[in-house]
């Protein structure tokens, strides 16, 4: 197995973990949706603490590049929560899941001049189709569409929807594809320094408008005790996954490593399966034999999707 394949394939994983508690955290703890980017935002500004071993100055053109492609992924996190609380679940999941690989894809091929062998496009679109029939399954008020209900997801899908949630996706593409152009002409740890310097800059502007500001501070003040704590050792985690995701990219395929999110899906399945058949009274997953069959269906195209990934 390729080196970047197993990088992703396990910062999908801890996502997936972290998408499970970010439920709780969004449902219980942090409601809006400018305050969340505004805190996960500031948080991506701990990576300084290895700048004076690790950061290399870029030259004035990169140092600029750096902070654009950086703002971008708040900005792509705002659309990402828009879309979210204007669309029914399934539908804007299937935008965001099978858009943002293939405008990845688009990009990599036109500004990274990337090619891909038969086998590698094969594999994209198995990726793909196994992220859009998971996401196509029914809203029921089971284990995933509560978790997908917890990221602010409504019974009604509006053209407004799609479009925010398209616009996310081609934001967080762009994102990743200038991140890979940046890891390609700095060291990946300087460049991933000087790029969450500028998600810190962009999301500190969140503060300049007043009822922007008031609406942070308030939702600030509910992270106190264990609910400080958990939102903590969430983003421990969530950065870590986020690091590593991005270590891929510098190392492997934009287009393929966006594709592999499917992966995280998957995952999120399987574990949704297995607390239903040893904690049911903790979580209870739809087991009906239609929605079982899908599951399985989108499971196993993902599945052949790596397999042709790791083969030589």
């Amino acid at each position: 197995m390729n080196i970047w394949l197993a990088i992703v394939i396990l910062a999908y994983l801890i996502l997936a973990i972290v998408n499970l508690v970010d439920k709780f955290i969004i449902d219980n703890i942090i409601k809006s949706s400018r305050a969340y980017t505004f805190l996960v935002g500031l948080l991506s500004g701990v990576v300084w603490l290895g700048a004076p071993w690790l950061l290399h100055w870029p030259g004035p053109a990169l140092f600029w590049l750096n902070l654009i492609i950086g703002a971008l992924f708040p900005a792509g996190l705002l659309l990402l929560y828009r879309s979210l609380k204007l669309g029914e679940a399934s539908k804007v999941l299937v935008v965001i899941g099978g858009a943002m690989p293939i405008f990845s894809f688009l990009l990599s091929a036109g500004i990274l001049k990337e090619t891909f062998s038969p086998r590698q496009l094969l594999a994209l679109a198995l990726l793909i189709c196994g992220t859009v029939v998971i996401a196509w399954m029914p809203p029921k008020k089971k284990f995933l569409a509560r978790l997908l209900a917890g990221l602010g997801f409504q019974d009604q899908l509006a053209k407004q929807a799609v479009a925010t949630a398209l616009a996310a996706a081609l934001i967080f593409a762009l994102f990743f594809v200038g991140s890979k152009i940046l890891y390609l002409a700095q060291p990946f740890a300087s460049a991933f320094i000087w790029i969450r310097l500028g998600s810190l800059l962009a999301v500190l502007t969140f503060l300049i408008p007043p009822s922007w500001r008031r609406e942070i501070i308030k939702n600030f003040k509910r992270l106190r005790g264990h609910n400080a704590k958990i939102f903590l050792a969430n983003q421990i985690f969530a950065g870590t996954g986020f690091t590593l995701q991005n270590y891929a990219i510098a190392l492997g395929s934009v287009a393929l490593v966006n594709a592999l999110q499917g992966v995280q899906y998957a995952l999120l399945i399987i574990l949704g399966g297995l607390l239903t058949i040893f904690y049911p009274k903790l979580l209870t997953e739809n087991i009906g034999r239609a929605i079982i069959i899908q599951k399985i269906i989108a499971v196993l195209l993902i599945a052949a999707g790596l397999y042709l990934l790791t083969i030589n």
